[in-house]
């Protein structure tokens, strides 16, 4: 028996499929949610072989509610009225991708896809894919400065200094940013374990130090020849990060 969910805002596409399976698709057990906060619940607590998900809901789309998931060990397929997604779903190894109204034939073809997935255990190595693939997406840092909004990577970013009601924001190459924010609103998005604060003034990316000096007081030398001062109560955690 196939234990499936099926997630969709659309409550007739919904009712849908659910007709399509019960016809077309021997052995399954199927669970609906209309609402993608239960599906997250439901998913978590009946451990389904099988999740059926609309990519675009107004509250939370797709891609959003894979990310939220504690359970994994299922087969994904997509469903969507919208074609333009289907690179971004194959991106996140989704183990097919179907257009709405959802085609009997193809229908047929995905769920075979899934039964044979199973039967050759290969749904732990697509969903290791699939969540690593929306960790990186996840692990970028938006950056609102100068009327837009920037996506960097975390090794992009070097520095962050504060200056009173601002914060400078300087970049791997050289270029800086100057955010209308005080550090301590700023630092909220780099709770990573390479940043670290080591001062009232400065936020750094500890995998561009090249160099801790005492002279003049307690200094750190980064790429770019960037300099961030380390205060005395920061200095012994530290230290600790170096050995």
């Amino acid at each position: 028996m196939l234990k499936t969910v099926i997630v969709d805002d659309e409550i007739n596409a919904l009712e849908a499929l659910e007709w399509k399976l019960n016809r077309y698709i021997d052995d399954i057990e199927i669970i609906k949610c209309n609402d993608p906060k239960e599906a997250i619940n439901t998913i978590d607590r009946e451990k389904p072989d099988l999740v059926f998900l609309d990519i675009e809901m107004p509250e939370m789309d797709g891609f959003t509610l894979l990310q939220q998931l504690s359970y994994t060990n299922f087969d994904l397929i997509f469903t969507t009225a919208h074609d333009e997604f289907a690179l971004k779903a194959i991106k996140v190894s989704a183990i097919d991708y179907l257009l709405k109204p959802v085609d009997k034939d193809e229908l047929i073809t995905s769920v075979q896809k899934v039964r044979v997935s199973r039967k050759e255990n290969v749904i732990e190595d697509k969903l290791q894919s699939l969540f690593s693939n929306l960790k990186r997406k996840n692990d970028k840092i938006s950056i609102a400065a100068d009327g837009k909004i920037s996506l960097f990577d975390r090794d992009d970013i070097v520095m962050l200094k504060a200056d009173k009601s601002y914060t400078t924001v300087h970049l791997s190459d050289k270029r800086t940013l100057l955010v209308t924010k005080t550090l301590k609103e700023v630092e909220k998005k780099f709770n990573y374990p390479e940043f670290f604060r080591v001062h009232a003034s400065y936020l750094v990316n500890m995998n561009h130090v090249k160099e801790f000096s005492k002279k003049d007081g307690d200094v750190l030398t980064l790429i770019n020849n960037l300099e961030a001062s380390v205060s005395r109560n920061k200095k012994n955690e530290l230290l600790e990060r170096f050995f």
